[in-house]
């Protein structure tokens, strides 16, 4: 059964004030896009709730880390007391030297803080799917220490990269998704991992 940040939703459903806050890097902050996926959420879900009093809050920095996160964690998102919290990072890390375990400890970390502050939902994301290549693989012992946190923690996690997958293997255009660094998500591709977000909610 899918893990769902159940807090969040009823007080979506409720038509009560929530506060999501997104914490991570140049993903999050939507680099080099008019609309990046905090902005479609911020459409999206009011949409689907359409009582929702919400507020959605950006705090991504491109080339971030999430050691970096973690250090930020208190000042950038926990002085919001927000309902739930997004937490994207992954690509950065593996392509700057850490370790996938050390990444899960970090990220394990991040979760703790959150949890001992208050009774906010935590929803876990990777990264745009990059290919089918040497990297990926890399990039891959990443999300899935993200995944094994989701299960550990009992943590909703929503699987960016392999909802993109699903969508090039049912015909879109890879090159349509993503940008010139063949990395960082066109709008197309922002929207795509917008959805895949969604459908925790």
């Amino acid at each position: 059964m899918m893990i769902r940040p159940e807090r969040t939703i009823e007080k979506l459903k409720r038509g009560e004030k929530v506060i999501i806050a997104a914490l991570g890097d140049s993903l999050t902050q939507g680099w080099m896009v008019r609309r990046g996926y905090v902005d479609f959420l911020r459409e999206m879900l009011p949409a689907r709730y359409p009582q929702a009093a919400l507020t959605m809050i950006r705090k991504g920095i491109p080339g971030d880390t999430a050691d970096n996160g973690l250090y930020r964690l208190r000042y950038d998102i926990l002085e919001y007391d927000p309902d739930c919290v997004i937490v994207q990072y992954a690509i950065n890390d593996a392509f700057l030297g850490y370790t996938a375990g050390q990444f899960r400890r970090i990220i394990g970390e991040i979760i703790e803080e959150i949890q001992a502050d208050g009774d906010a939902d935590i929803v876990l994301v990777t990264s745009s799917y990059i290919g089918d290549n040497a990297d990926a693989g890399i990039i891959g012992e990443f999300y899935d220490q993200l995944a094994a946190l989701g299960e550990e923690f009992r943590l909703p996690v929503a699987k960016v990269h392999q909802y993109w997958k699903q969508c090039i293997d049912a015909g879109t255009s890879y090159t349509t998704l993503v940008q010139y660094d063949m990395v960082h998500p066109t709008e197309d591709g922002y929207r795509l991992m917008a959805e895949a977000i969604l459908e925790l909610f």
